[in-house]
């Protein structure tokens, strides 16, 4: 916080004011870079020609932005787990936040009839933005997210996938399940 406090030129109480902690100060910075990314993603995906090619650039692209935004890549070299950290700290907003914005845009494409009906487009956006999430808070031994080859084969395989019909569905009780096959 004395960090912050001597890079904005003003005294660590001003930060204390509108920040109780260290985790409050991260988290609303972490939310405001992926706001600010949100016009950059539709931005990346708008000349893909389906939707299929639209989850994997977006889901590349995202992952690269926030990899190489000087902000979120300071706080990660700082401390790796701090993204992680960060979002089990506050009550899931941050990935509210972007679940919310994924699921107006899959919204849209079930809207224009390249999702079906039944896809559950809430559902759906919520395990998209965790496995990004995932990706970017917490550091992979099997994966190389810096090989946008290996990610974009990875949305392929696992991402588009849940935008088939009947993958995923609410029980009578509100919870998402898998539908079974057979």
């Amino acid at each position: 916080m004395e960090d912050v406090a001597r890079h904005a030129h003003v005294a660590r109480v001003t930060i204390y004011r509108r920040f109780p902690n260290k985790h409050a100060l991260i988290e609303a910075v972490t939310l405001r870079e992926f706001q600010q990314y949100f016009q950059q993603f539709l931005l990346d995906i708008r000349h893909a020609r389906t939707v299929s090619d639209r989850v994997v650039l977006g889901f590349t692209s995202s992952l690269k932005a926030m990899r190489k935004n000087p902000v979120l890549s300071g706080l990660i070299l700082a401390d790796p787990y701090i993204l992680a950290s960060s979002m089990a700290s506050d009550n899931g907003q941050m990935v509210s936040v972007v679940q919310q914005f994924v699921a107006k845009q899959l919204r849209h494409e079930q809207s224009a009839g390249h999702v079906h009906h039944d896809v559950d487009i809430d559902v759906v956006a919520e395990l998209m933005v965790r496995v990004s999430a995932s990706f970017l808070a917490i550091p992979s031994n099997v994966i190389d997210i810096d090989d946008e080859s290996q990610m974009a084969d990875i949305a392929r395989r696992f991402l588009v996938p849940l935008l088939q019909q009947h993958r995923v569905k609410k029980t009578k009780s509100g919870h998402a399940i898998l539908n079974d096959p057979h």
